[in-house]
């Protein structure tokens, strides 16, 4: 027995047919063998096109089969941007029935949808970003075929840290008008926030292919940039210091570590390496190391996995650190 779904996609086959020979799209000759094709597939699937009660279910006007594949297609073919920004199917067809459903807007759906959007930007410079994300998904609901409205509530999105939804929409966006550049310094930025800098910087580069002179983009690739090459350094440095077996941590690689090296200078400039010897915990250790009493997990090995220790070590690492900010004017809208 064919279920619902499958008994809408005949029905809009059955009226695809139909179309197809009102509109002589199908000659003469050969209309009689689609009209009868047209009874047989509706009757091998039940499905009535002069039914009402079918009319109402399975309907989709005022889109038909052959706008809604038309929007697929578009829709396929642009969402292939690159690998970064290919939406997964279920998101493409979710668009796709939207975009077809809104293909023909009212100018009445559009002057409405504007105020929404301009509601929205208000919303954005007062810095109220959940009332901005509700009047942006309004205007969509009413003309989702404009660009701007996803990218404006992919900016909302990051500005109240939702990264993931802002990302999800700057790609709508990119389906949408492929060439808009603001949907590319919204993904960046979403992208930057969440860590991934290498594909902030695709972001940014597919932006500035489009726009070479945007100095926002090219600001935030700058630092994008640098982020993604201080990651790839810092990566080797953060994995575990080797130890030989028993668990020992090997002193001769500790004491060629530089960062390490530089960390230790810096706390005994700053008093802090004192502060910590008068622990009375840690200064424990630190006799047992000494006097040998590092077998079994002791010593050296217990003060680098001392909470304290790793706790301190953290503040003065992340005190070397740099800004992780990326300030692209985000929250900018048109």
């Amino acid at each position: 027995m064919a279920t619902e779904n499958k008994k809408a996609l005949v029905f809009a086959v059955l009226d695809f047919l139909q179309k197809s020979c009102d509109d002589k799209t199908i000659s003469a000759e050969d209309t009689e063998g689609i009209e009868v094709a047209i009874q047989c597939i509706g009757e091998a699937f039940g499905v009535d096109r002069e039914d009402a009660a079918q009319q109402a279910l399975y309907s989709t006007k005022p889109a038909n089969l052959l706008s809604i594949f038309e929007v697929y297609l578009k829709t396929k073919s642009k969402a292939q941007v690159s690998h970064l920004f290919v939406i997964p199917q279920t998101d493409m067809m979710a668009l796709v029935l939207t975009t077809a459903y809104k293909t023909q807007v009212s100018e009445e759906e559009k002057k409405q949808a504007e105020e929404f959007k301009a509601a929205g930007n208000r919303k954005v410079a007062e810095r109220n970003y959940p009332e901005a994300i509700k009047l942006y998904t309004q205007a969509i609901e009413l003309n989702g075929t404009q660009a701007v409205y996803f990218a404006n509530r992919a900016a909302a999105y990051s500005q109240q840290g939702d990264h993931q939804s802002a990302v999800d929409d700057a790609k709508q966006a990119m389906v949408i008008d492929p060439k808009y550049t603001k949907a590319y310094s919204r993904m960046g930025h979403a992208l930057f926030c969440q860590g991934k800098f290498s594909e902030a910087v695709e972001a940014y580069e597919k932006g500035l292919e489009l726009d070479p002179e945007n100095p926002t983009l090219k600001t935030s690739l700058q630092t994008a940039m640098a982020k993604a090459s201080s990651s790839a350094v810092d990566k080797p440095q953060t994995r575990d210091i080797p130890s030989p077996a028993g668990g020992m941590p090997d002193l001769s690689s500790m004491l060629n570590n530089p960062n390490l090296m530089n960390m230790a200078q810096q706390m005994m400039q700053s008093g802090a390496l004192g502060d910590m010897m008068n622990n009375p915990e840690i200064a424990r250790m630190a006799q047992q190391m000494m006097g040998g009493g590092g077998a079994g997990g002791g010593g050296l090995a217990e003060m680098m996995r001392n909470p304290e220790m790793m706790n301190m070590a953290r503040q003065f690492m992340g005190g070397m650190g740099g800004n992780n900010s990326n300030d692209n004017g985000n929250s900018d809208s048109n």
